[in-house]
């Protein structure tokens, strides 16, 4: 028999949980458990007036900004909707039921204001590493480092050709980046000026990565420890390689500062593979590092190649295949002695002794006497050398996709693909939030809920 829907008299009461409609496996339940927003509103406290109007809660608004994070709500206008609508949001959000959710314009006056003068975004996601390092699920011996790029809220056809041509006073991302010109991340990071500079967003960089079309994009750098892929520290850097070396030593060193954590080895592309980064590493930070070096001393066209000739590190000088000594200092070339301007030494062979050995057509062909040049940091590079020999380095070279795995998560799941927020400033603060979505994702993930203590 069919059945029909009987329409009854709406009950004047209802009686209803909020708590007992979110899911046991919800996963705003299983974070719930790691954010500690206790200290918020004493740390914001100085910014805040002793007169007027009382505020929104701030650890409302940092909540909210988690679940727009974590579950890929890009928009704050439309997370103002959801959290409004979803009953597990308006939980965790501490809410309940007839709690009203914020306007999206507070969320921007706040950023734009408080949250950037106390650095409270910073403060959150060191907050949530420290909640790793207490679960153990930190090793701390083993770190990675890595950049990805991600696109600017900026029109890709539209430049200018000089610094000069910006308004300082149209936008506050242009006027935010004239003020780190000379900022290592940013403009200082090289002294060669970008042919085209966007008038919306001038610190992104024209650049383009493979499979990709050219357009305006910032480096989101990660340092992420490889026991199970927790990310210690996050830095927004323009797209230039020299921006991101310099960001992965400030990684370390405020992690090494900030959690009393410094790792035996630290594992990289061949971007990282310049002489200077790895002598910081080894001879400044005691580091080993599993990086792919930039080596350009191995010859392709038969002569023979720095290798093939024999370092004598108690004469300073080499000895090539046919026993005869390069030096750095020949009394007929007194103005050779010292360093290039990209930190090498030149060694150089007697011109008589090359002019009458047999193996001078593999030597040097066509100049006169042979010499090599070699870095002041070459210890450490040979140190390297012996490093991607060894079975540890297959397995650091397998264990740094664990980044990559990070980057696609970031872009795929969390859909920060494209920046909404202009300036370096904005960078920095969506940057942090997402690290600070997939530590505490990873936390939900690794951690269990405790057993349920049962009465006898």
């Amino acid at each position: 028999m069919m059945g029909e829907r009987r329409v009854m008299q709406e009950a004047l009461f209802y009686g209803f949980n909020l708590e007992r409609h979110v899911p046991d496996n919800h996963l705003l339940r299983k974070i719930d458990r790691f954010v500690d927003l206790s200290e918020v509103r004493r740390h914001l406290e100085p910014y805040y007036s002793e007169t007027g109007r009382p505020s929104i809660d701030p650890e409302l608004m940092m909540r909210m900004l988690i679940v727009g994070y974590g579950f890929g709500i890009r928009s704050e206008r439309r997370l103002c909707e959801e959290v409004h609508l979803n009953l597990a949001y308006r939980w965790f959000c501490r809410l309940g039921l007839d709690g009203d959710v914020p306007d999206h314009s507070t969320f921007s006056k706040n950023r734009h204001g408080r949250f950037r003068e106390s650095d409270l975004l910073r403060k959150l996601f060191e907050t949530v590493v420290a909640r790793c390092m207490k679960e153990r699920i930190v090793g701390g011996e083993a770190f990675a480092v890595d950049a990805s790029i991600i696109v600017a809220d900026a029109h890709r056809r539209r430049s200018v050709a000089k610094v000069e041509d910006l308004d300082p006073t149209s936008s506050r991302a242009v006027a935010e980046y004239l003020t780190v010109l000379d900022d290592a991340a940013f403009g200082g990071a090289t002294p060669i000026e970008p042919k085209a500079i966007s008038p919306t967003d001038p610190a992104a960089r024209y650049t383009a990565s493979a499979n990709s079309v050219a357009g305006y994009a910032y480096s989101d750098n990660y340092l992420v420890d490889l026991k199970h892929a927790v990310i210690m520290d996050v830095e927004a850097t323009t797209t230039i390689r020299q921006a991101e070396v310099g960001a992965a030593k400030t990684m370390l060193e405020r992690t090494a500062e900030q959690f009393e954590v410094a790792p035996s080895r630290l594992v990289a592309d061949a971007g990282y593979g310049s002489a200077e980064m790895i002598g910081w590493l080894v001879d400044e930070r005691g580091i080993e590092p599993h990086v792919k070096l930039m080596d350009k001393s191995e010859r392709t066209d038969g002569t023979f190649s720095r290798s093939d000739f024999a370092f004598d590190p108690e004469g300073n000088l080499y000895v090539c295949p046919a026993g005869k000594e390069l030096k750095k200092y020949h009394r007929s070339f007194p103005k050779r002695d010292g360093l290039t301007k990209d930190g090498t030494m030149i060694y150089f062979a007697r011109k008589h002794d090359c002019e009458v050995c047999a193996l001078k057509p593999r030597c040097c062909p066509n100049v006169p006497a042979r010499k090599i040049a070699r870095s002041i940091h070459e210890a450490a590079r040979d140190k390297a050398r012996a490093i991607a020999k060894t079975e540890a380095y297959a397995v650091s070279c397998r264990e740094r996709k664990k980044v990559e795995m990070l980057f696609a998560h970031l872009k795929r799941i969390l859909r920060l693909g494209r920046l909404r927020l202009r300036g370096p400033s904005g960078a920095k603060d969506e940057f942090l939030l997402a690290a600070t979505a997939q530590n505490l994702r990873k936390l939900a993930k690794l951690i269990p809920f405790p057993e349920p203590a049962f009465a006898l």
